[in-house]
């Protein structure tokens, strides 16, 4: 990578062209401090393997290369196939794009490559993933061949020579493909099936992209490092409602077009300035949109009402236009704002010579960033199962972000972008998990009283949704299952005991460093959540069952069998997950959901015994385990086989099975410090009332109360068959 020179200031003394939708904010030319800090810039980026070495870089061309010149072989073989003229066949042509970080020039060690393979318009899409598909596979250099033809935009995946790559396909209406090619031409849009116009986008945008910046250099040394501090500070993630590599991409972009003749170092500084002080949502753009007249639709406020409520709208620069963020929610918006604002904080420090680069790239410690975390965990009985599971999942964590956010209750949910490896049932059982955790911040109450904010719908439509989509695509199968759960500061370290949860000072990096150090490389491309290799299991305390929450404790049937003997202390957690699908088939309309009937157990305040807790006295957790409300002569035989669950806390089938009678109903055993009561609020209310009568040591008057629902949730549309409830209801005091 070379170091910036002051041949860069010279360069930059002759921008003369007007970048953007408005004019510079400055063009002042970069000094001699500018150009050092840029290098001491260079120099901190180094280890963290953004830069890719030179035969790493040649090997991408000759690979690129040869996957070049098997589409021009492909599309002249199909041409004969065809009977195209001779002539024709010659210069028919077909090539390779490529689109995204690699195109744009800041792709880091081992990451994939989007690339694009267009053809004349006697190629169909069918060919492309028939014969083409073929040819690939009898190359010896491919591995891990895959073709996604039902995809939003369709996509061959495969490994040539040990890189991934992923080819997109578009047919344009044109005889032959010339060599030099501008996919930025408009015209080109013209006659194309959607599915074409989708995969050139990619293309389009990334083309324009390099075209609107005044230093193409400066851009990519500033995108390197902004796209590092998000993967640090955990905001890089698409799917999950952070920006992905696009967006960030365009917001470098417009802050080169503020500051023209600007280098790295201080267009880092100004990114920061400028997107911490940004009046959201007013859009970010490029350049001015333009109306091609091919009846596309764009990004427009004005006539489509659905754009009116997008929060941090960043508009693309290629026809048809289009917000890449329309992921973002309210939380999500706000913990991006706070980063940039921290960021600006830091890259003043620098460039006042009070710290040194590698300050901005301290991950701050998300586990101890808030008191309450909500833990979601997907799992599949098999491993190809699971990754088609947890990808679901994934791309609906959005959805409960955005349920949790509309709680009266709740001001913030943020989602770490991490995925990490959930916990297994037991040994003998073969299951894949992953988990995400989302903090959680509360409302500040007023006065001195309690509150109990029920999170059972947030949740539960959350995990309707996904289940639906699920059976829809005819993806689920059984034993997918979601589980939800509660859990405080002070318990994570039981479901990630690998990283390091103590107590620290805010973005510190040593809190994170075990496990990106070892595990976890940053510097991969990717707009979705990253995931980490698992942490060793968990020691169990002595007494307590295997594993880590939501597996960790004792199923309901275990409890009723233990009801007589010696039974472990219980702290306030339990988790119940939804093991079954909301119906087989999606209903065709959702009408408003029902009111309560009278008689109806589905939302009834499960009594329950509380006791003082000395530690943490904010929440005290109370969890149950429902049924959707379906009388005996109204219960359906359930679909596929799968088991049907009856009764309002614990399913007792009328034959059990091992499988049907597992609700995952989880207590974590830990021995009691000295002097701490015990909270049993969530331990089923029979149970509660055999342990208060002399097999629990309390120290606090223990008090009968029932669970005060003040979130109103209505009943769920009625489904089919019997459905678990994830339930989660806290109780908050001052």
């Amino acid at each position: 990578m070379p170091f910036p020179t002051a041949n860069q200031a010279l360069a930059a003394q002759q921008t003369l062209k007007h970048y953007g939708i408005t004019s510079p904010i400055s063009l002042t030319l970069p000094k001699e401090a500018d150009l050092v800090q840029t290098h001491k810039l260079t120099e901190t980026l180094n280890p963290y393997g953004v830069f890719e070495e030179e035969l790493e870089l040649q090997r991408r061309i000759l690979v690129l290369g040869k996957l070049n010149t098997l589409v021009k072989e492909w599309i002249r073989d199909i041409s004969e196939l065809k009977n195209l003229p001779a002539s024709l066949i010659e210069t028919v042509g077909g090539k390779i794009f490529t689109f995204g970080s690699y195109r744009l020039g800041v792709h880091t060690k081992g990451a994939d490559i989007d690339a694009l393979c267009v053809s004349p318009r006697h190629v169909e899409r069918t060919d492309f993933f028939t014969s083409f598909y073929e040819k690939l596979k009898e190359q010896e250099e491919v591995k891990d061949l895959r073709a996604v033809e039902e995809a939003f935009v369709p996509v061959i995946k495969l490994s040539f020579d040990g890189i991934e790559i992923d080819i997109l396909f578009a047919r344009l209406a044109l005889q032959t493909i010339p060599e030099h090619l501008d996919l930025r031409d408009d015209g080109l849009l013209k006659n194309l099936d959607i599915r074409c116009i989708r995969s050139l986008n990619g293309c389009r945008v990334t083309d324009e992209i390099l075209h609107l910046v005044p230093n193409i250099e400066n851009f990519r040394l500033t995108l390197r490092t902004i796209k590092l501090w998000a993967k640090r500070h955990n905001i890089y993630s698409n799917i999950l409602g952070f920006l992905g590599g696009v967006s960030w991409a365009m917001l470098v972009a417009r802050t080169c077009q503020l500051y023209p003749n600007a280098v790295a170092s201080t267009l880092v500084h100004k990114f920061f300035l400028v997107f911490s002080k940004w009046e959201w949502p007013n859009p970010v753009l490029l350049k001015q949109p333009e109306d091609c007249n091919l009846n596309l639709p764009v990004w427009d406020p004005r006539v489509t009402p659905s754009d009116r409520y997008h929060l941090m709208p960043i508009i693309t620069p290629a026809y048809p236009q289009q917000n890449s963020t329309y992921n973002v929610s309210a939380s999500t918006r706000a913990v991006m704002v706070d980063e940039f604002k921290q960021g600006l904080a830091i890259t003043d420090e620098i460039l006042q010579n009070k710290a040194e680069w590698s300050k901005l790239f301290e991950a701050p410690n998300f586990f101890q960033r808030y008191k309450h975390y909500i833990v979601l965990l997907a799992s599949a009985p098999t491993e190809k199962q699971h990754l088609e599971w947890v990808g679901l999942v994934e791309s609906k964590i959005r959805i409960l972000v955005g349920n949790l956010e509309k709680n009266e209750f709740i001001t913030l949910a943020h989602v770490n972008p991490q995925s990490f490896p959930g916990p297994k049932e037991g040994a003998d059982k073969e299951e894949f998990s992953t988990m995400w955790v989302i903090g959680i911040v509360f409302k500040k109450m007023e006065g001195s009283e309690n509150l109990n904010v029920d999170l059972t719908f947030d949740i539960q439509s959350f995990t309707d949704t996904v289940y639906r989509q699920a059976i829809s695509s005819k993806m689920f199968e059984q034993d997918m299952k979601i589980s939800a759960m509660h859990v405080k500061r002070r318990q994570l370290h039981q479901l990630l005991p690998n990283l390091t949860i103590q107590k620290r000072r805010k973005h510190s990096t040593e809190g994170l460093r075990q496990m990106n150090d070892n595990s976890l490389d940053l510097s991969l491309d990717s707009d979705n959540s990253m995931s980490v290799p698992s942490p060793t299991s968990v020691t169990p305390t002595k007494g307590a069952p295997l594993g880590p929450p939501p597996y960790p404790g004792v199923p309901v049937s275990d409890l009723t069998r233990e009801a007589e003997g010696t039974r472990p202390t219980m702290t306030r957690q339990r988790s119940l997950s939804s093991s079954l699908p909301p119906s087989q088939t999606p209903p065709p309309t959702m009408g408003p959901p029902a009111t309560k009937r009278p008689g109806s157990p589905l939302l009834e305040d499960t009594p329950a015994k509380k006791l003082k807790v000395d530690e943490e006295p904010a929440t005290e957790m109370e969890t149950s385990g429902e049924t959707a409300d379906v009388t005996p002569s109204q219960t359906p035989s359930p679909p596929l086989g799968l088991p049907a669950v009856t009764g309002s806390g614990s399913p007792q089938p009328e034959e059990p099975a091992a499988d049907e009678l597992s609700v995952d109903e989880g207590l974590i055993s830990e021995p009691k410090p000295e002097g701490e009561s015990v909270d049993i609020s969530a331990v089923d209310p029979e149970i509660t009332e055999e342990m208060s009568q002399g097999e629990v040591n309390m120290e606090a008057q223990m008090k009968k109360m029932a669970a005060a629902d003040l979130s109103d949730v209505p009943l769920l549309p009625s489904n089919p068959i019997p459905v678990v409830k994830n339930s989660i209801k806290l109780r908050l005091s001052r």
